[in-house]
């Protein structure tokens, strides 16, 4: 089958993300692959959608993914219709256009969108992407699952949550990644608090969460596939990110280490309560980000991490990620419509 994956811009790639993973095992599978950027898109009319395309196919050969990449990058893009495709994947991070390419992230969702319509096999959902843009997706969550939380632009309204807090709160951007701009506050450290929310609010709305003391021994990333944990050989996807001494941020390109996660009982039941909406919102392949018995962040664009986690466990997530998706390609079209 033919893969498109839509990503942010193919110089940003790397040879460490989970879509190059993703990509080197689907070519392993047979597939071909295709990357198409947030700016290649081309309407054409209401039946009919194209795209510049970065296409890799499975009879090339390639070391490592750095050398996927390079060769990738090597390609002349090439004019398709989308229509020919049989599935694609949306694996870009909308923070990273949000300064210099504002309209990157919407566009590439209203053209998924209307793939959508037209009968191609999306994921995850374009339609409830839109709803997911930001951290406030985890609001639609129970309530006990999620951290005390306050959303704002106002330096006062933050003054008057981390009163009540009468602890330490975590504050960072609404729609951010990567750890950037994210800091504790103390309330021995009012001092510093107006200054940081001016900084934070410059991009936009701040959010405010209650500090977790679990936090110090970092945070889990785990994985659900179709809103279901994976799991190969007794052995979850997940990955225990171990911060530096001194960092309150679990992000592995800040210095945090990744270590096996252990699963207990307690997480489980935690992400059983997350199951059913994740499902019910078309959201395939997600990423959350646990700390003691609170889920800190849901990650639905594109979550990372999981060839660690397969690392980590001596199991292969990617190529288990790759297997489901060929069945759920085949179900989708009734094998009656795909470009094998």
């Amino acid at each position: 089958m033919k893969i498109a994956f839509l990503i942010n811009q193919t110089h940003k790639e790397e040879a460490i993300y989970t879509t190059t993973w993703l990509a080197m095992h689907a070519l392993h599978r047979g597939h071909t692959v295709l990357y198409i950027g947030l700016s290649d898109f081309i309407y054409v009319d209401d039946t009919h959608i194209d795209a510049h395309v970065r296409k890799l196919t499975p009879d090339a050969t390639f070391k490592d993914n750095d050398d996927l990449l390079q060769q990738l990058k090597a390609q002349k893009k090439e004019r398709i219709s989308l229509m020919d495709v049989d599935v694609l994947w949306l694996r870009f991070d909308p923070v990273m256009d949000m300064l210099n390419r504002p309209w990157a992230a919407s566009m590439g969702l209203q053209f998924a969108q209307i793939l959508k319509k037209l009968g191609r096999y999306v994921i995850n959902d374009p339609d409830e992407l839109i709803q997911a843009s930001n951290k406030l997706y985890l609001e639609n969550f129970p309530r006990e699952i999620r951290p005390k939380t306050i959303v704002t632009r106002s330096y006062e309204d933050i003054l008057d949550f981390l009163q009540k807090q009468n602890d330490k709160i975590i504050l960072k951007p609404l729609k951010g990644s990567g750890g950037k701009n994210v800091f504790m506050i103390s309330p021995n450290e009012l001092h510093n608090l107006k200054q940081t929310v001016e900084v934070i609010a410059r991009d936009g709305y701040v959010i405010a969460q209650e500090y977790l003391p679990e936090a110090t021994k970092g945070d889990m990333r785990f994985f659900l596939l179709n809103g279901e944990p994976i799991i190969i050989d007794n052995k979850y996807a997940a990955v225990q990110r171990v911060q530096p001494q001194g960092e309150i941020r679990s992000n592995i390109h800040q210095g945090a280490k990744p270590q096996v996660a252990e699963i207990t009982d307690d997480i489980l039941k935690l992400v059983s309560k997350v199951s059913d909406k994740l499902r019910k919102d078309g959201m395939y392949f997600v990423g959350l980000d646990i700390v003691g018995d609170k889920i800190m962040e849901i990650n639905v664009f594109s979550p990372g991490a999981l060839n660690m986690a397969g690392t980590l466990n001596e199991v292969n997530y990617v190529e288990y990620l790759i297997k489901d998706l060929e069945q759920r390609v085949k179900s989708f079209y009734g094998n009656t419509d795909m470009n094998v």
